[in-house]
């Protein structure tokens, strides 16, 4: 995985939105493996969570379930809502605050300052809504961006059927805002993969215009040694050594 070099010989951090075509389509999971990649490369990992919904106070969330699976590395959450919903929907009915894109680039800057990769995981899908002026996970991305760090967008994606439309309009709404999208993770491909889940490896990065960066197996959190299966369901561009070409060609419907 690179990192990119500041002058006098430093380096500054790779930072990844990482954001889903929906709910439940492993991004959480996603998170873990390329943190965990990332920590077998020797790299010093942090993990930003700026929304979490559906869990209450002191119980643990998405960030700690990658720490769980990925191992020693930084986490941050930066809002709490009990209620499993969108963001803004959940901090109204909360009667709590809403996350600004401010709050998300102050914590983005500082976690890159000391870090070589910072991972910041959305809630749900690009446009899910944080605020009551309806900026998005994207606004933020742009917002960190705008403050001249070197943010990226990495599409967690599912394998069936409706998948290529939602890949289609997250890449168009990402290009729409100067977003760049490293590529697209399968996050859960079936034990069993049928006609359309086989015949959309070839299609995910046509419909993305971006490569297709890996695929997870079903029920990848319960492997018995996760670094391996990070590494192995992973493409060199997010540390692994999963090769697109070849496993799109194992799965090709004869």
């Amino acid at each position: 995985m690179s990192v990119r070099r500041r002058g006098g010989g430093g380096m500054s951090a790779r930072i990844l939105f990482v954001t889903g075509t929906n709910t439940d389509v492993g991004k959480t999971i996603a998170t873990a493996a390329v943190a965990s990649a990332a920590l077998r490369g020797g790299l010093r990992v942090a993990v930003l969570k700026p929304g979490q919904t559906g869990v209450a106070p002191g119980e643990p969330g998405d960030a700690a379930e990658v720490r769980r699976l990925a191992g020693e590395l930084t986490v941050r959450e930066l809002v709490r809502y009990p209620e499993p919903l969108a963001p803004d929907t959940a901090a109204r009915r909360a009667g709590m605050p809403r996350l600004a894109p401010a709050d998300v680039v102050a914590a983005v800057r500082e976690l890159a300052a000391e870090h070589d990769l910072v991972l910041v995981e959305g809630a749900g899908g690009l446009l899910v809504r944080y605020d009551d002026e309806g900026r998005t996970l994207a606004d933020q991305a742009r917002a960190v961006l705008d403050a001249g760090l070197p943010a990226e967008v990495l599409l967690i994606a599912s394998a069936g059927l409706g998948t290529l439309n939602i890949v289609a309009l997250t890449a168009e709404a990402l290009a729409a805002r100067a977003l760049p999208l490293a590529g697209v993770v399968v996050g859960a491909w079936p034990a069993d993969p049928g006609l359309a889940e086989r015949c959309n490896l070839a299609d995910l990065p046509r419909s993305a215009g971006a490569p297709l960066l890996g695929a997870l197996p079903e029920r990848a959190g319960g492997a018995p040694d996760f670094a391996a299966l990070a590494l192995a369901a992973l493409a060199p561009e997010l540390g692994g050594t999963w090769d697109a070409e070849h496993f799109t060609r194992a799965h090709w419907p004869k």
